[in-house]
């Protein structure tokens, strides 16, 4: 039986957090009397420079580094598995200087993907999410991480992705089904359903059409509609991601 999942609270960046995997929580909430705000950058940063440029945008709004919630990434191509985990031990490194990843615990939802054209020299970030202070009757704000064809934290991903290397659209449907179920999941623990959601996002480079009615529109899990990133998830062989999330206000920075 799966176990339930809950949220831990997160008190000095004013969210709780689903506990995951050392490289990303399974997903944040704001906390009452707090929302969350997403920041989008113009053009891909990496991520040395992105980290730099998010920490001057909370100063810029008085919140402190903790207040990082979320973030979403881009990559150049999909990582092996061993090339993946030195990925992210380097990833957390400013976390742990900013106060937010501790004994490989780590509060900070995430998506990283890997876009089919165009893609970034290096891993950037692409969008970032913070808290701000606000009314204590405000609509609960959350951001989901990236739920992909493969369970989080096992030995090795290659050996549990679902119906690894097929494409067909029976295979894709049944990819759907056990991205979706974890969403669902992490929707229960942070107290929403698929009504709550304002954005959903796909990320897979294969024929997604026959999922929407089979999984998208039987479940209501687009009720802002979706959106398609032409992008592969993280590590080899893995053709099926998305995330989702209801925040209280999205900006592009200059």
């Amino acid at each position: 039986m799966t176990a339930i999942m809950q949220t831990v609270g997160f008190e000095p960046g004013g969210y709780r957090y689903i506990p995951a995997v050392f490289q990303y929580s399974g997903g944040v909430v704001a906390e009452p009397g707090f929302s969350i705000e997403r920041a989008r950058f113009p053009r891909l940063v990496p991520l040395a420079a992105g980290f730099r440029a998010i920490a001057a945008h909370l100063e810029s709004l008085g919140r402190p580094l903790t207040a990082f919630c979320a973030c979403e990434l881009r990559s150049p191509a999909p990582f092996t598995e061993a090339g993946f985990v030195a990925f992210n031990r380097a990833y957390v490194g400013p976390l742990t200087e900013w106060g937010l990843f501790r004994a490989d615990v780590n509060p900070v939802a995430r998506s990283n993907v890997c876009p089919a054209h165009d893609a970034p020299a290096e891993p950037s970030f692409y969008a970032f999410s913070y808290t701000v202070p606000t009314r204590t009757d405000a609509p609960p704000s959350f951001v989901l991480s990236g739920c992909a064809d493969s369970p989080e934290g096992v030995p090795s991903y290659r050996d549990q992705i679902v119906r690894r290397g097929e494409t067909s659209p029976d295979a894709l449907v049944e990819k759907a089904h056990f991205v979706l179920d974890q969403l669902e999941e992490r929707l229960s623990a942070v107290g929403a359903s698929w009504v709550q959601v304002t954005n959903t996002h796909l990320y897979t480079v294969f024929d997604a059409y026959p999922v929407f009615a089979a999984e998208f529109l039987r479940r209501g899990a687009i009720p802002g509609g979706l959106t398609w990133h032409f992008c592969r998830p993280p590590v080899v062989e893995i053709d099926f991601e998305m995330d989702a999330r209801r925040v209280a206000r999205q900006l592009v920075l200059d």
